[in-house]
């Protein structure tokens, strides 16, 4: 395999780390280029290790801490939104590696397009808050989108099989996926349930937050360990996958599968369903889209299905879940509404996180948000950035207790 160059943007992250890994067990992709938002102690490690010539940290205090720490070493230390921009659009790198969490990682990822660069998309928000400019960018610079995370990679795969067009044009706006032979009729986007399933809302009246971040199967980072508990990843999931594959909002239906062995699956109009499987590690789906369209030995293990008496599929809980809902709301009413709901997500998230909001209070700011809210039809790149600013505000100003 050809040396792929990556710019990984949040490398400390779960999704960064274990991308990390696969590097090294490929042996084949250099790291140009790291960025996160402010952990010294591990970005000093991986300076270290993988020896990238810039790296970028979000936090301005930080990189000052990180400066002094790798000043014996070549590498270039950046610092606030101008480094991340700096990092995504580096001359010599063939891939970027969205791994950042939030809405932060929007600029950096358009600036990566505009230049040139193919995307290992693992950042949900990007598309969530701004699926329809996102992907006219990937068709008018004729660059790669290829899904990082495991639902959408395993959609990807399943659309792949059946050499469905979607596919085949690298996910490029514009194109429906299997259109004409091989229609899709619906894509079954998989969900573990999180840590609470089959609780009712007065059993969530109490959850802590420990409880919360003990996902039963995935290792992932806090914020979307507790996205998952609410159901609203598998929401941004929905939002994501509409922009991805070009169906619409009722082509996408949400399945509970508790094991995470089936990572999501495409109905045709046939009625013929193919669904992809592994074992649920993300570094599946992270070497694929560093691979593609080559398939290499991989670090994780093949599935012992002995192991597996049964898989089971099931009926998500909208109504004690609301997220879910909120989310599929947030996608039919269209323009800024995402972008609003996403940003007010992420203020409750880190609020509960914090310790300052119950769990089920999560859902009821969204929403408060989102009531709030009057959309835009058909925004531009500011009136994404000011709904983001307009949702947070309207939050910690009506309840000051949460910054």
């Amino acid at each position: 395999m050809e040396q792929k160059k990556i710019v990984l943007l949040g490398s400390t992250g779960s999704i960064g780390t274990q991308t990390l890994e696969v590097a090294e067990h490929l042996g084949s992709v250099r790291v140009l280029a790291v960025a996160a938002n402010r952990n010294v102690n591990l970005l000093e490690q991986q300076i270290r290790r993988f020896h990238p010539v810039l790296c970028a940290v979000y936090d301005e205090s930080a990189a000052k801490d990180l400066r002094a720490r790798v000043q014996d070493t070549d590498v270039r230390v950046l610092s606030g939104m101008d480094g991340l921009m700096e990092a995504a659009v580096l001359p010599a790198a063939d891939m970027v590696v969205a791994a950042m969490v939030g809405s932060i990682g929007l600029k950096p990822v358009l600036a990566a397009i505009q230049s040139g660069k193919d995307i290992a998309l693992a950042n949900k928000e990007t598309l969530v808050t701004a699926g329809s400019i996102v992907m006219r960018e990937i068709a008018d610079n004729t660059v790669k989108i290829l899904p990082v995370d495991s639902e959408h990679s395993a959609i990807f795969q399943c659309l792949h099989a059946i050499g469905s067009k979607n596919v085949g044009r690298d996910m490029q706006a514009g194109d429906n996926a299997g259109r004409g032979e091989g229609a899709v009729k619906r894509i079954l986007l998989t969900a573990s349930g999180g840590p609470f399933y089959g609780k009712d809302r007065k059993e969530l009246q109490t959850v802590t937050v420990e409880q919360a971040l003990r996902h039963p199967n995935w290792d992932m980072g806090g914020k979307i360990t507790i996205d998952s508990a609410t159901l609203m990843n598998k929401g941004l999931e929905v939002i994501e996958a509409k922009w991805l594959f070009g169906v619409d909002p009722e082509q996408i239906e949400v399945v509970v599968h508790r094991e995470s062995i089936v990572h999501s699956m495409v109905e045709f109009c046939d009625n013929s369903v193919i669904a992809q499987m592994g074992l649920p590690d993300m570094k599946i789906p992270i070497q694929l889209a560093l691979t593609y369209p080559r398939r290499l030995d991989s670090v994780v293990p093949a599935v012992d299905f002995t192991k597996y008496s049964s898989l089971t599929f099931g009926q998500p809980d909208r109504e004690t879940f609301r997220c879910l809902t909120l989310a599929y709301d947030a996608l039919n009413t269209g323009g800024t509404m995402p972008a609003a709901m996403n940003a007010a997500n992420e203020v409750a998230v880190e609020a509960f996180l914090q310790g300052r909001l119950s769990f089920l209070e999560v859902a009821e700011l969204v929403e408060e948000a989102m009531d709030a809210h009057k959309a835009i039809n058909a925004p531009d790149l500011d009136d994404i950035f000011e709904t983001d600013r307009w949702a947070r505000e309207f939050l910690l100003e009506k309840h000051p207790a949460l910054g």
